[in-house]
């Protein structure tokens, strides 16, 4: 083959070559105009899906509030700084800067980084405000984001911090109501698709998947302003007659609910950095304890319903003591022959003990039972406590004549004030509620009438000159009640210098309305009786409450002497 017809080869491959090229390259360049002009989606999809992400929306959590309206607990946005360690391992230099900020320590911050280098998603700091999260996202740190989050705030701090409780970081109930109506008040976090920068941060909603629902808010019995006065009257109390604790409760007789709930000491549910979980709990629901002398008008209930007695029956307390066995009963002084009615007005326990041995052990429990002694009120607070009592069929004589004056028995303060509550609706049980409810409230009948509206009568003598409970008057209103004042107990048995100071009592007397029962556990102070120390705090909150729901007075003779007093004066 000749030399010119290798040329006309080569040259022809060439050709055909160079038009291969010119083919493809055309097709691509058509392929970009194309893309670029003609069907851009397609680009644009592709680069979407590189930072296109489905991200949570938090929920808002539903808000709590008095049964006026007053919000307890709300929740508020806030920003949570968390990072991914693999990125952030290449920007060192601006650590300084970020722990600066975030006011963290800049060893512990590395090393925290350093020991999570497997993970892509870890918290720096939770619940900062927005300002402050704007500040970091400037430092313009890769590997750096925030996430909107609901931080729990409670506008009443620790008057109601026993009742509401409080959320965990994560926004869940931990204690009191948020606890127990955990799964009404959260809400359900919602999905959306968002396009991020390279940064992470989003720049662009795309759209909702699914919405976020908020949850319900819940409306409390409790009465803002009278949980205030308990509380305030209550902290005063402790701190006057240098209290170890107390509890007072406040129940709404005609609905069964509770108005005001307060303990001391209490805690400050918005800042719990240095509290101990002792402190959380609600002492008036969870914590038990002797009731004493404010358990006589369950025992006079009792003998009243045998029909073996009546207000008037006469019984001999002489010589002011009464021998059980080895055991000794003792009165504060010899009453001699009274009659039932002065049983309740002087706390005899001789008396109670004579009347509880006459009388069937099994009518005695059977009593107690019925008005929610040894049982949980149902209030559905988590923790609460039944209490302690123990069967009839275990009762020996002393036994008998202890618990017809408060010892042998624990109750709470809820209890006891959910059993005063029975004796002020004239022998009508109502469930407790903390929730507000707008409708009537069905209760049973579980003492006659008859023997509900004898014993009132009896304890507005306690509230008397003659009566032990004079303290717990309250101007302008009929009061009846019971003081209580029991003797601690201790390893070795009952402390002869340690108390518990009681009252119990409803108002108005002639038509109750109002439950109030104040313990005061432990007074150190020169005063210790139930008359002395817990009458005074009853006399306050209960004026107080009583004004407060526009309650009309009953004792029409006093106001009409006082303002007779007071026409002669001008």
């Amino acid at each position: 083959m000749s030399v010119g017809q290798n040329n006309q080869d080569y040259n022809k491959r060439r050709i055909i070559l160079l038009l291969l090229f010119v083919v493809v390259v055309s097709l691509l360049m058509w392929r970009v105009v194309y893309l670029q002009v003609y069907d851009k989606s397609f680009l644009q999809g592709q680069g979407t899906a590189r930072y296109l992400r489905t991200v949570s929306t938090p929920a808002h959590r539903g808000v709590i509030m008095d049964r006026n309206g007053d919000a307890l607990a709300i929740s508020t946005p806030v920003e949570s700084i968390w990072v991914n360690p693999k990125k952030l391992v290449d920007h060192q230099r601006s650590l300084p800067t970020l722990a600066k900020i975030l006011r963290l320590d800049l060893d512990s911050l590395k090393q925290t980084i350093a020991a999570r280098m497997n993970r892509e998603f870890v918290y720096l700091k939770r619940h900062v405000n927005p300002e402050l999260a704007e500040k970091v996202l400037a430092l313009d740190i890769d590997g750096v984001f925030s996430q909107r989050e609901y931080r729990r705030y409670y506008p009443a701090g620790e008057v109601v911090s026993h009742v509401i409780g409080f959320t965990n970081i994560d926004d869940k109930g931990q204690e009191g109501i948020e606890l127990a109506y955990e799964d009404w008040l959260k809400g359900t976090p919602g999905k959306k698709r968002v396009i991020k920068d390279r940064l992470g941060r989003v720049i662009e909603d795309v759209e909702n998947i699914k919405y976020a629902d908020a949850g319900k808010d819940l409306y409390l019995s409790v009465d803002r302003r009278i949980q205030y006065l308990a509380y305030r009257e209550l902290k005063t109390a402790i701190k006057l007659n240098k209290a170890r604790s107390g509890s007072a409760v406040m129940l709404d007789v005609n609905s069964g609910e509770v108005l005001a709930i307060v303990n001391q000491p209490s805690y400050n549910p918005n800042n719990r950095r240095k509290l101990r979980s002792s402190q959380y709990r609600n002492r008036a629901v969870t914590d038990v304890f002797e009731p004493g002398s404010t358990i006589k008008p369950f025992t006079i209930a009792t003998a009243l319903e045998s029909k073996k007695y009546t207000p008037s029956t006469r019984i001999d307390t002489s010589p002011g003591r009464l021998k059980i066995g080895r055991n000794t009963i003792r009165d504060h002084k010899n009453y001699g022959e009274i009659d039932v009615t002065r049983v309740i007005t002087k706390s005899s326990n001789v008396g109670a003990s004579k009347i509880a041995l006459s009388l069937d052990a099994e009518k005695i429990w059977s009593m107690f039972n019925r008005v929610g002694f040894g049982s949980v009120t149902a209030s559905g607070f988590p923790g609460e406590s039944a209490g302690l009592m123990s069967h009839y069929s275990r009762w020996h004589k002393i036994e008998r004549a202890t618990l017809s004056f408060g010892y042998g028995l624990s109750v709470t303060p809820l209890q006891l004030a959910h059993a005063y509550s029975i004796l002020a609706s004239d022998g009508i049980s109502r469930p407790v509620s903390f929730i507000k409810t707008d409708a009537e409230v069905a209760g049973e009948q579980v003492l006659p009438a008859r023997v509900a509206r004898q014993v009132q009568k009896m304890m507005k003598t306690v509230v008397s000159a003659e009566g032990t409970g004079l303290l717990a008057d309250v101007y302008g209103y009929q009061v009846a009640g019971k003081t209580g004042t029991i003797h601690k107990s201790t390893a070795g048995g009952y402390a002869n210098d340690r108390y518990i100071a009681v009252f119990a009592g409803m108002a108005p007397a002639s038509n109750p309305r109002l439950v109030l029962v104040v313990m005061i556990n432990d007074p150190a102070g020169e005063k210790y009786y139930g008359g002395q120390v817990a009458a005074p705090v009853f006399s306050k909150v209960m004026s107080g409450a009583l004004r407060l729901m526009d309650i009309a007075p009953d004792n029409l003779p006093v106001l009409q002497t006082h303002l007779k007093t007071q026409k002669d004066r001008s």
